[in-house]
């Protein structure tokens, strides 16, 4: 019997202003559909949808189709668990319930065919300024987001949606992007910058993560939107997962080691 697979993916942003709808959405159902077959698990490491807040009794509108590949992949007996990130952190019961999958929001070690992994999004490990951890702590106080919750869903989603919209075009016009030039083309240019100041603070912190903890055999991490293995010093691996802005990987697990991949629909095309 052919081994199965346990995947990994992360930093889709579904929903995102500046990514083709419904093209992206679209893009991660075949993926998805494509996976039945060969997985036993999904991870989904955060930030799979650009913006997500649940309510008690409500939840935003949208991802119904990506929603509905999630579920048949529940149905057919893949075990998902999605670790939010920093753009879907109000992430509550609503999938857990609906779908059947764990939802978790921090950083686990979990074991998955006799290996030991540590799996994050990665924006809870490694040096982070001061603003960023001020903001990730509003993020998560229950006290911050029951005044959050308090605010009309017009607002608060017009206000969420245009400040993601906000940041990346500001990084975009920091490369000097030329306006007949895609800006998904623009966001693979800047992020393909080696190494970047956060992609050294994850590896400094694995590295010594690592050390500290000789059980870990595999880190698996999101969040910088690039794709990588990197040697650690210990001779473990980090993989960072890379995004589906510009990229379209994932990696997968066959028991063995930790690869990364490109999804090319049936057509051949990323």
């Amino acid at each position: 019997m052919e081994q199965k697979l346990t995947y990994f993916i992360s930093d889709l942003h579904l929903g995102a202003k500046y990514l083709p709808h419904p093209e992206a959405e679209q893009r991660a159902v075949r993926f998805l559909k494509s996976i039945k077959e060969s997985a036993c698990e999904l991870y989904l490491l955060g930030d799979v949808l650009d913006y997500w807040f649940e309510y008690r009794n409500v939840v935003p509108q949208g991802h119904i189709r990506f929603f509905g590949a999630l579920a048949e992949l529940a149905d057919s007996g893949v075990r998902i668990t999605w670790i939010t990130g920093n753009h879907d952190v109000w992430l509550r019961t609503y999938l857990r319930d609906e779908i059947g999958m764990t939802v978790l929001h921090k950083s686990q070690t979990v074991e998955i065919g006799g290996k030991t992994f540590f799996i994050s999004h990665g924006d809870d490990v490694g040096h982070r300024p001061l603003d960023y951890r001020l903001m990730r702590w509003c993020f998560y106080n229950p006290v911050c987001q029951w005044l959050y919750a308090g605010v009309h869903p017009r607002w608060t989603s017009m206000v969420a949606t245009g400040w993601s919209n906000h940041n990346r075009v500001s990084r975009v016009a920091k490369t000097g992007r030329k306006p007949t030039e895609p800006m998904t083309d623009v966001l693979q240019k800047d992020a393909e910058r080696t190494p970047g100041p956060a992609q050294k603070s994850l590896t400094e912190w694995a590295n010594e993560y690592s050390r500290q903890h000789p059980e870990i055999d595999y880190f698996v991490a999101g969040h910088l939107h690039v794709a990588r293995t990197i040697r650690l010093e210990t001779g473990k691996t980090l993989t960072v997962t890379g995004d589906w802005i510009c990229r379209y990987t994932y990696a997968t697990f066959n028991g063995r080691e930790v690869t990364l991949h490109q999804f090319k629909d049936q057509n051949g095309t990323t």
